[in-house]
C-alpha cells in the first residue's frame, strides 16, 4: 500500500514541475510518511532495489523543487539525505546518471554563487572517485556546465559566463534559477574592474558593460557603488591612487572591461 501510495505522489511530482512549493511540499512530506512506513528513510541491507529507486526519486524530486522555490537550504537538505543512495554500489541501486547529474551540477552552481570554491573543488575531486570512475566529467551535459562558468569566472572572462547563461545555452530550467545571482556577481566584478582600471567611462559605455536596461538603471547602480554621475559620464571615487599601485592588475582589469564592452557590442549589433 505504501509503495503504491509512494508511486503515485512521485507521479504527481514529476508531471507537474511548475506545481507551487507549498503543495509540493505537501506531497513530500506524503511520500516521506510512505518511506518511513517502508523503513526506507536511509538505505538499508534488506531494502528491496525498487524501494531504494523510490527513495531515491523522492529526494531528487525535493532537491528540484527547492530549487525552482529558491530554497538553497531545502536543496541542501534533500542533497544531502541523496547521497547515502548515491554511495550504493551500482549492483545494489543501477545508477540513474542523467538525474544524479543534474542535482549534482545544481549543487556544483549553488556552491559557486556562494563563493565556496574550496567546497567546490573539493565536490569535483570525489565525482573522480565514483564508481567505475568519473567519466568525461566536462563533456556531461549538467556537470560540464558549472564548472566551465567556474574558470570563466576565475579567468575573469565574464563575457563568456555572460554568454553561456542564456536560456539557450543552460542544460534546463532549474539551472536558468542561477542566472541572476551569477548576474549581479559579474556586474559587481566588472564595476570593480572598472574602478580599478578607469578614472571615469561614459556613461552609455557602462549600460553596455554592465549589461543595463537603461541609463536610469546606470544611475542607480552607480549611487549604490558610490560613484558620481555628471556630465554624462560615471567618476569612481579614490581610484587615481589605488590604480597607479599595480600597473599589473590595472591592465588585467582594463582587459576585463575590453571584453565585456567588445560582447555588449556584438549583442547591440545583433539587436
Amino acid at each position: 500500500m505504501a509503495e503504491r501510495t509512494l508511486s503515485q505522489i512521485l507521479s504527481q511530482l514529476k508531471h507537474s514541475p511548475s506545481m507551487n512549493y507549498a503543495e509540493a511540499s505537501s506531497l513530500l512530506s506524503k511520500a516521506k510518511l510512505a518511506l518511513l512506513k517502508l523503513s526506507a528513510l536511509t538505505p538499508a541491507d534488506d531494502t528491496p532495489t525498487t524501494i531504494l529507486a523510490l527513495a531515491r526519486e523522492t529526494y531528487e524530486q525535493g532537491a528540484l523543487f527547492a530549487i525552482r522555490a529558491r530554497n538553497p537550504d531545502a536543496f541542501t537538505r534533500y542533497v544531502h539525505q541523496l547521497q547515502p543512495f548515491y554511495e550504493l554500489p551500482s549492483s545494489r541501486l543501477p545508477p540513474n546518471l542523467a538525474e544524479r547529474n543534474k542535482v549534482t551540477g545544481l549543487s556544483l552552481l549553488l556552491l559557486l554563487t556562494q563563493g565556496r570554491y574550496a567546497e567546490f573543488h573539493s565536490e569535483l575531486e570525489s565525482l573522480a572517485n565514483r564508481e567505475g570512475g568519473g567519466g568525461d566529467v566536462e563533456g556531461d551535459r549538467y556537470l560540464g556546465y558549472p564548472i566551465r562558468l567556474e574558470r570563466w569566472l576565475m579567468e575573469g572572462s565574464y563575457d563568456r559566463v555572460w554568454k553561456a547563461m542564456k536560456s539557450s545555452e543552460v542544460p534546463c530550467d532549474e539551472y536558468s534559477v542561477f542566472s541572476e545571482i551569477l548576474k549581479n556577481q559579474i556586474r559587481s566584478e566588472i564595476a570593480s574592474s572598472s574602478e580599478r582600471a578607469y578614472p571615469s567611462i561614459p556613461l552609455s559605455s557602462t549600460k553596455s558593460l554592465l549589461f543595463l536596461d537603461s541609463e536610469g538603471d546606470v544611475v542607480q547602480f552607480a549611487k549604490h557603488r558610490g560613484w558620481v554621475v555628471r556630465d554624462g559620464h560615471i567618476y569612481f571615487p579614490n581610484i587615481a591612487e589605488a590604480s597607479d599601485e599595480d600597473g599589473q592588475t590595472k591592465e588585467m582589469s582594463q582587459m576585463v572591461i575590453e571584453n565585456a564592452l567588445g560582447y555588449a557590442r556584438e549583442l547591440e549589433t545583433i539587436v
